[in-house]
C-alpha cells in the first residue's frame, strides 16, 4: 500500500516521540512491502514563531493532501499563564480538528499484564482493564460562542450539540461495541443539562438499530468514580467532547503512564493519530520522553487502513519491550534506556514477532538490537 503521511511534531518531547513512531512505520514499510511518503509541517508554538500563527494555510493545505496525520504534541509553558494572549498553540490543534472535519476522538484504555504495579490503583482493580473512549469533536463546549463583557468582568461558553453531530458518532460507537463486548455507555449530565438530555434521546433511539448491545447511563461523576474503582466493567464509553477529554485523560493512570496510550480523531475524509500526553517541555531534548504512544498511534493508523496484520506486529513488538523492560524512565526508574533506544527496540522487533528469541540488551545503547 502507498500512503502519504503528513508530520506534524509540534512543541515539547513531539518530535522526539514522533522520530520513534516513524522508525516503526519505516520498519512495517520494509517488513511488509509498503511505501510510505513522509511530509513534516510545523503546528503550534513552533509555527507561531515561524509563521506567525498555530496552524499556518501551508500546514492546513498538506494534511489536506495527505492520506493521514500523525501529531506529536501542542503547547508551550509561554503562553499556558498569559490570559490575554491572543493566540495560542493549542488554538492549531482546535482548528486542525474542525478545518479537516474530525469529529470522533478513540482513545483505547488497556492495562498491561506488565505495568500492573505501576498503575497507582491496586492491582485487583486494573486488572484485565480493556475498554475504548469514544469523544465526540465537533461540537460541545470547546467548540462554541465565546463571549466576553468590556469590562472583563462575566465571560460566557456555549456548549451546543445537533443531533446530527451526536448521530453520527453514536453509530461508531455502537459499532465498536457490536464488535467488542457488546457493551455502550453514555455519559453525560443529563439531570441538569439540555444538550446530555439530546444525547439521550437521540442515543436511545440509535440504540433500537443495535439490539444486541447493552446501552446504560452514567451521569459524568458516577462514570468518573467508576473507572478508578471498577475499570473493567466498561466496554465502549460514548460521550460529549469536554467529558471525553476529561474521563480519557484520568483513565490514563490506569496503565501506570500517559505515555502508553494513542489515539485516532476520525472524520468523513481525514484521520489524524496522535498520542494523548501533552508537550511535556520539562523533558525535552533530554531522552526520557516514553514513546510507545506515539507508536501504538502508529498502530491505530495502519489499522485505519485495513492494516491489521501490520498493526498487530507493532503492538507485538511494543509488547516485547515491555516483558524484558526495555522502557524509559517513567515506567522504569532505574532503567538505562532513552527514549531512542526504546524507539529503537521496538521498530527492529516488528521483523520478529515470534517470542522465543535473544537480545544483546547493550547494543541498545548504541541504537541497535541483534536479534538472534
Amino acid at each position: 500500500m502507498n500512503l502519504n503521511i503528513a508530520i506534524l511534531a509540534g512543541d515539547g518531547i513531539g518530535p522526539e516521540v514522533v522520530a520513534q513512531a516513524v522508525k516503526c512505520l519505516k520498519a512495517v514499510e520494509e517488513t511488509f512491502d509498503h511505501t510510505f511518503v513522509y511530509r513534516e509541517a510545523p503546528v503550534g508554538a513552533v509555527a507561531m514563531e515561524k509563521k506567525g500563527s498555530p496552524l499556518p494555510a501551508s500546514t492546513l493545505k498538506l494534511c489536506r493532501e495527505a492520506n493521514a496525520v500523525l501529531f506529536g504534541a501542542i503547547g508551550d509553558p509561554r503562553y499556558d499563564n498569559d490570559p490575554g494572549a491572543v493566540q495560542r498553540p493549542e488554538d492549531g490543534l482546535m482548528a486542525l480538528r474542525r478545518e479537516l472535519g474530525l469529529f470522533a476522538n478513540i482513545r483505547p484504555i488497556l492495562s498491561h499484564p506488565n505495568l500492573l504495579d505501576k498503575s497507582p490503583l491496586r492491582r485487583h482493580r486494573v486488572l484485565g482493564t480493556d475498554f475504548v473512549i469514544y469523544r465526540e469533536l465537533s461540537g460541545g463546549i470547546y467548540n462554541g460562542e465565546q463571549k466576553l463583557n468590556p469590562q472583563g468582568t462575566l465571560a460566557s461558553d456555549l456548549c451546543e450539540y445537533s443531533e446530527k453531530q451526536i448521530g453520527r458518532i453514536a453509530h461508531l460507537a455502537f459499532k465498536a461495541a457490536k464488535s467488542r463486548n457488546n457493551k455502550l455507555t453514555l455519559v453525560d449530565r443529563a439531570n441538569v443539562l439540555e444538550t446530555s438530555r439530546l444525547w439521550r434521546r437521540v442515543v436511545a433511539k440509535i440504540g433500537e438499530s443495535y439490539p444486541g448491545v447493552s446501552l446504560e447511563f452514567l451521569y459524568v461523576d458516577t462514570a468518573a468514580m467508576q473507572i478508578i474503582l471498577d475499570p473493567g466493567r466498561f466496554d465502549v464509553i460514548l460521550t460529549d467532547n469536554m467529558f471525553g477529554d476529561i474521563l480519557s485523560s484520568m483513565a490514563g493512570v490506569i496503565g501506570g503512564s500517559v505515555g502508553l496510550l494513542g489515539s485516532a480523531s476520525i472524520g468523513e475524509d481525514h484521520a489524524l493519530f496522535e498520542p494523548i500526553h501533552g508537550s511535556y517541555p520539562q523533558a525535552k531534548g533530554r531522552n526520557i520522553a516514553n514513546p510507545i504512544a506515539a507508536i501504538l498511534s502508529a498502530a491505530m493508523l495502519l489499522e485505519h487502513f485495513g492494516l491489521d496484520e501490520e498493526a498487530m506486529a507493532v503492538k507485538l513488538a511494543v509488547d516485547k519491550s515491555l516483558k524484558k523492560h526495555i522502557v524509559t524512565p517513567d515506567l522504569g526508574p532505574r532503567s538505562k534506556y532513552g527514549t531512542s533506544q526504546v524507539g529503537d527496540f521496538i521498530a527492529h522487533n516488528i521483523v520478529d514477532i515470534t517470542d522465543d528469541f535473544s537480545k544483546n540488551d547493550e547494543n541498545i545503547d548504541l541504537g541497535k538490537s541483534t536479534i538472534i
